[in-house]
């Protein structure tokens, strides 16, 4: 088996298996968390509302590139200190381990499916506003369990999935630099007046990078979910939706569990007309969150089996 797909699938049961513990995170943090707060000094040094457009843009570019550079090159650093033995490997698969986030996503969903289950509807709303960036205070159930779907099936992708790919192509520095241009995106990566020239090149950055693991989670959930044969309307659905990647696991995930996801939604004060993700299904409630972690579940444990049968068959 190859060095970088032993680094994924280790750090991958390490996340399975603890996560990021609490005890750790009060002590020393964690490494997104360091990210930010560089990305946070850069932006209050470089982001200024009185310069042009062009000079928002170069400095928002010049930022990602010392982001995404100091972050990699740190990576490798680590990576090449470590080397390749058994505890070697091990350690940095402890280290990669914390760039991926499967356990602490379906911890957060399940967060918003047991209050919503019970019938506590404000503390599923506490609990989704924590995973999401839109105003829950006048959510009803149905709005409740529809946006934790989208945020599990997009954070699959984001979240799971593309760091994968990116540490199966690079080991450590691929899976640390894409975190890194994920995170600049989730900060600066905004089309509001502060970001919208100042974050451009990080969200097209993310797109980029984004591009082929939205539609592999697609693909998983799609399988996992018994509905292949549906993915020309998953493609369809994806088309529609606000955001170039985001689209192709949510539509998937409408689809493995017929029902309607995305629509209009409020983002400060603001209502967004977004289109209907498979429009002509139900609407989605408590049972369809618990639906949507089993497939999940099976999407990774998809994924684990074919790099391992790919391996072993290579």
């Amino acid at each position: 088996m190859s060095i970088a797909v032993t680094l994924m699938l280790t750090a991958l049961l390490i996340d399975f298996a603890i996560g990021w513990p609490a005890m750790v995170y009060q002590r020393i943090k964690h490494p997104v968390v360091w990210i930010g707060c560089f990305i946070s000094y850069l932006d209050n040094v470089f982001n200024r509302a009185d310069r042009s457009r062009y000079t928002q843009y170069a400095t928002g570019a010049l930022t990602t590139a010392l982001v995404v550079g100091l972050t990699t090159i740190t990576a490798a650093t680590i990576s090449h200190l470590l080397g390749t033995s058994i505890q070697g490997l091990l350690a940095q698969a402890l280290v990669a381990s914390s760039l991926l986030a499967s356990r602490s996503l379906y911890q957060h969903v399940d967060a918003v499916l047991k209050p919503l289950r019970a019938g506590n509807l404000t503390q599923a709303r506490e609990s989704l506003s924590c995973i999401v960036g839109r105003d829950t205070s006048a959510m009803h159930d149905s709005q409740v369990a529809a946006a934790a779907i989208e945020s599990l099936a997009e954070n699959s992708s984001d979240g799971i999935y593309a760091p994968l790919c990116w540490g199966l192509l690079f080991g450590l520095p691929g899976i640390a630099g894409y975190k890194a241009i994920n995170t600049l995106d989730s900060m600066i990566g905004h089309r509001t007046e502060k970001y919208l020239y100042f974050g451009a090149f990080a969200a097209k950055l993310d797109d980029a990078v984004n591009f082929f693991p939205a539609r592999l989670s697609a693909l998983l959930i799609s399988v996992a979910g018994g509905v292949v044969t549906l993915m020309p309307a998953t493609a369809a659905d994806a088309s529609r939706h606000r955001s170039p990647n985001a689209g192709w696991p949510e539509a998937a995930m409408a689809r493995a569990l017929d029902v309607r996801l995305s629509g209009p939604r409020t983002y400060q004060n603001t209502l967004t007309q977004e289109p209907w993700l498979n429009e002509a299904a139900k609407d989605a409630q408590a049972a369809d969150i618990e639906k949507a972690l089993k497939v999940y579940w099976k999407s990774l444990t998809l994924m684990v089996a074919t790099l391992v049968l790919t391996t072993l068959l290579v």
